[in-house]
């Protein structure tokens, strides 16, 4: 199980991702730097203890009205090969020292996890407990999904679509959330959880599909 440690991160992980957030074509925003709080996630733990694999929601409040983003982040000891275009920054860890920070739809170890999700092979866990599971996260396994590669990796306004074995299944990692009721939003191959946008109640919605 991931451990979560209470220490320091330098930069934080909102400072890097205010710097990296307009970069995105799914950024909806007009401001160079978005007024980012952290309103809500889940993790996965890696099987091998190596990478930490969090789902993190942030809410930008530099617009006129609030925008709530899914942003996965994937946290490494050295840097990942072949992936420069997804790393989103690097900071030191009061703990672990430096971590690469990468935009987890890129990176493999997280796409492996997604995947035993939806398998019903794994269990979201808190975002900020040790060794917890998250009662708020909702997964409608996919009958018959058998262990996929990502091929391809495709970032679009509507969010980021990873491509399994060269088009046999797509991964839709949502970036812009949208609530929604459960009853609406799920189904099989499909993640939900909850998050709770600037000045408003917990909502539901959906953050992974599988299609």
């Amino acid at each position: 199980m991931a451990v979560i440690h209470r220490t320091t991160m330098e930069p934080g992980k909102l400072e890097l991702l205010s710097a990296w957030l307009p970069t995105r074509p799914w950024y909806t925003g007009s401001a160079a730097e978005p007024r980012l709080a952290r309103v809500g996630g889940f993790r996965l733990d890696d099987p091998q203890g190596e990478v930490g694999i969090e789902f993190m929601v942030v809410t930008d409040t530099s617009g006129d009205v609030p925008v709530s983003y899914h942003v996965p982040l994937t946290y490494r000891a050295a840097p990942l090969d072949g992936a420069d275009q997804a790393l989103v920054g690097t900071s030191e860890h009061g703990v672990l020292g430096r971590r690469w920070v990468y935009d987890g739809a890129h990176d493999p170890v997280l796409v492996d996890q997604v995947l035993a999700l939806l398998r019903g092979q794994a269990e979201p866990q808190a975002q900020s407990v040790s060794d917890t599971p998250d009662p708020t996260v909702t997964v409608r396994p996919a009958d018959g999904l058998a262990a996929m590669t990502s091929t391809a990796v495709q970032d679009a306004k509507h969010g980021t679509d990873v491509v399994l074995d060269e088009g046999a299944a797509t991964l839709v990692v949502a970036r812009v959330l949208e609530p929604g009721s459960p009853g609406d939003t799920e189904a099989p191959g499909q993640v939900t959880a909850v998050w709770r946008p600037a000045d408003g109640d917990e909502v539901r919605g959906v953050f992974l599909t599988l299609g």
